[in-house]
């Protein structure tokens, strides 16, 4: 016959069990990982914030600020002012690119209708950034253009930028 053993002993077991038990469940779970705030007392240089769109390239091609160029294009095609050729005007200039090399056609035809599109341009670094929206494009264009022998982008009639 077999003798079981004392109560005490078994409880010991038992409670030994239970503590493996425990640490073999702490060893499964994930460490927290510190926050960087908490990884060193000390503190460290900050790097400055990487910028997550299109940048302004002031010494780059027309290639370079392409990018920029289509992303304001879009914003303010996006807007209730899409139709205006100020807007993209003001917000290219916004943007970094200089207001002295842009053109822009008129948002009225000669007889007061709204244009069926709307062109604007930034001559840079012998090239141009040419857009065009309006109701007859289906979706605003941004290009890289050769520049035309008289140093413009546009032909026909622009609208002075005077403001």
């Amino acid at each position: 016959m077999r003798r079981s053993a004392p109560v005490s002993s078994r409880l010991a077991a038992f409670g030994a069990l239970a503590v493996a038990g425990m640490l073999a469940l702490a060893a499964c779970t994930p460490t927290p990982t510190p926050s960087p705030t908490q990884t060193s007392a000390s503190p460290s240089p900050t790097a400055a914030p990487t910028p997550t769109g299109p940048v302004f390239v002031p010494d780059g091609s027309a290639q370079d600020n392409l990018p920029l160029f289509a992303q304001v294009s879009n914003q303010v095609a996006a807007t209730d002012a899409r139709v205006q050729g100020r807007a993209y005007i003001d917000a290219l200039a916004a943007a970094g690119f200089p207001k002295a090399q842009m053109q822009v056609t008129n948002d009225l035809t000669t007889v007061g209708n709204p244009a069926d599109s709307i062109q604007f341009s930034v001559a840079w670094a012998g090239e141009c950034l040419v857009g065009q929206v309006g109701p007859s494009t289906p979706a605003p264009t941004a290009l890289v253009l050769p520049l035309l022998p008289a140093g413009t982008c546009l032909i026909g009639q622009t609208r002075p930028i005077d403001w």
